[in-house]
Order: C-alpha cells, then sequence, then structure tokens
C-alpha cells in the first residue's frame, strides 16, 4: 500500500470512529498513530484530513446532497460516508490533490473497508461532484464564512 494511502487509511479510521461512536477525534487519532506509527510527514497528512474534515461534516454532507441527489446521504454506509468526506475534501478544499487522484484513492479505499459494491458507487458519487469542484468550494467557503470560520487547506 503507498504510504499516503496509509495516511489516509488512518484517517478514515478515526473519521468512522467520530461518526459512529463519538469519540474525540484527537483522542482516536492519537491511539491509531500508537497502533499503526506513521513518519511524521504521513501522520501529519492524515492529521491534515481528520481536522479539515471533523469540522466541515455538516456542510460536506450538505453539499454532497445537493451535488449527488441520486444517492440519498443518510442511506450511504458510514464508511463510504467518510471515504466521500475525506475525497471531497481533498479536492475541493484541500486542493492540493488532483481530483483523479482523490478519486482513484477513495475507490481503492473502498475496496480494502467498504462492500463488494462500494469502490462503483464511490467512484459514481465522487465523478459526480468532481464536475462541480469549484462550486462545492465556493458553497463551503460561504458557509465557513457565515459561521465566522476561515478555512485553511
Amino acid at each position: 500500500m503507498k504510504s499516503r494511502t496509509r495516511a489516509r487509511c488512518l484517517a478514515l479510521q478515526v473519521l468512522y470512529e467520530v461518526d459512529i461512536a463519538n469519540h474525540p477525534p484527537a483522542d482516536i487519532f492519537r491511539e491509531r498513530l500508537e497502533e499503526s506509527p506513521l513518519s511524521d510527514d504521513l501522520a501529519e497528512f492524515a492529521r491534515q484530513i481528520i481536522f479539515g474534515v471533523f469540522p466541515l461534516v455538516h456542510i460536506l454532507d450538505h453539499v454532497m446532497e445537493k451535488y449527488a441527489p441520486e444517492w440519498p446521504f443518510d442511506q450511504i454506509a458510514a464508511i463510504d460516508r467518510n471515504i466521500l468526506r475525506i475525497s471531497c475534501w481533498e479536492f475541493a478544499i484541500q486542493n492540493q490533490t488532483p481530483v483523479k487522484v482523490a478519486i482513484n484513492e477513495a475507490v481503492e479505499i473502498a475496496k480494502l473497508y467498504g462492500s463488494d459494491s462500494a469502490p462503483r458507487f464511490v467512484n459514481g458519487v465522487l465523478g459526480s461532484l468532481a464536475e462541480h469542484q469549484y462550486d462545492i468550494r465556493q458553497q463551503i467557503l460561504s458557509a465557513q464564512k457565515e459561521a465566522g470560520n476561515e478555512i485553511k487547506g
């Protein structure tokens, strides 16, 4: 497994546990790093994903529902939902990962953690979202400004 993929997988594990059990992300992140150590730069990459996605979960969910309405978000498996959040954050907010790379990484992670149909599902949803990446970014930035918080990404 590629090193950045390992960092994404660790971030996914943290975000999934936060989503399911509502545990504090910093505590889970620390525990996961103890279980599966990463180099400093990869740990930082995972940290950026976790603390980039975590405060934007509701906004990310809202824009994904808007731009991919054929997939009701409340019916998406928690693992798939978090894979989608990470990928959407990477290409729409962080803006350092090319869209195709973010989608390919999400599909590969879905193969590892999701159901048999998850990779195709994740690819389809992210394909719809990628067509609107700039609109998604603007909507998230606007929502953050309204809330009084600037996005760093």
